[in-house]
């Protein structure tokens, strides 16, 4: 969409104009996605179901709800990682800005952590735009799967959402995910050929690495009619309840100050290289 142009309005006409189909206001009532909040959708929709209503302008079934929160909750934390620890540390440093804290957990999602779920979702849904036609059974999603592994190899690309720093086998989240969505009848061609990525890819690498969670969640996302380009966004909302979580924690033990100290007194200095 071009950008759209404003210009003072004419002295005695009307006023400059801004469309939104999210909400507004005004001093007795709160319009949200058509809705009045108040009265239609205050204890009457869930967080989730309101998330996903408003990125996506339209409101989800009670099966894509479900889906969409098990994809929330698998996000929402994975322990002491580097956004984690950017949060706790953050917090010590200044204890009264928590939303400084919260935000430099956030500003960590990239493309090793949390990104992950875009860059899935993207890969998948690029791969899938190539085809004329989808596959009907497993062997032609595996066709497809090995050509576009092999593709990204011959291109030194990694291919997003296998391997796992901590899980080597196995991610716990991934067969979950995969059955629920089956369950609600919403395991779709992103799902589906995210699994044949799963089944070839070690023909291909030469070793065999696990489906992440990050990256089913995109898949998941993905085939619940989601814009691929915004999936980094759930992935940061589910975990900025985490961050919230560890930062609650932080108040009451204080790691983030002893994640500090043993650094700081453990750090070793380096004369630089000569130049």
């Amino acid at each position: 969409m071009a950008d759209r142009e404003l210009t003072a309005p004419e002295p005695g006409g009307p006023g400059p104009s801004f469309p939104t189909s999210i909400g507004t206001s005004d001093a007795d009532r709160i319009r949200l996605l058509g809705q009045d909040l108040a009265a239609d959708l205050i204890g009457k929709v869930g967080f989730g179901e309101l998330a996903f209503w408003l990125v996506a302008g339209r409101r989800p079934s009670p099966a894509q709800v479900r889906v969409f929160e098990a994809v929330l909750v698998a996000l929402a934390d994975h322990g002491f990682t580097p956004t984690a620890i950017a949060a706790r540390v953050t917090y010590q440093s200044a204890p009264e800005a928590l939303q400084g804290a919260l935000a430099a957990g956030l500003l960590g999602g990239g493309s090793r952590f949390l990104g992950v779920t875009e860059d899935s979702g993207r890969f998948l849904a690029e791969t899938l735009g190539e085809l004329t036609r989808e596959p009907t059974d497993d062997a032609g999603w595996d066709e497809v799967a090995l050509a576009a592994v092999t593709r990204a190899r011959a291109e030194r690309r990694l291919v997003p959402g296998l391997g796992h720093p901590v899980h080597k086998v196995r991610d716990p989240r991934t067969p979950v995910l995969i059955a629920l969505a089956e369950r609600e009848g919403q395991r779709g061609p992103h799902l589906r050929l995210f699994e044949a990525i799963g089944r070839v890819h070690p023909r291909v690498l030469g070793r065999t690495l696990p489906l992440n969670g990050a990256g089913v969640c995109g898949a998941a996302l993905a085939d619940l009619g989601l814009p691929p380009e915004l999936l980094r966004g759930f992935a940061l909302l589910a975990r900025a309840a985490g961050l919230l979580g560890h930062l609650a924690e932080e108040r009451r033990t204080g790691l983030g100050m002893e994640i500090y100290r043993t650094v700081d007194r453990n750090a070793r200095y380096v004369p630089p290289d000569p130049a």
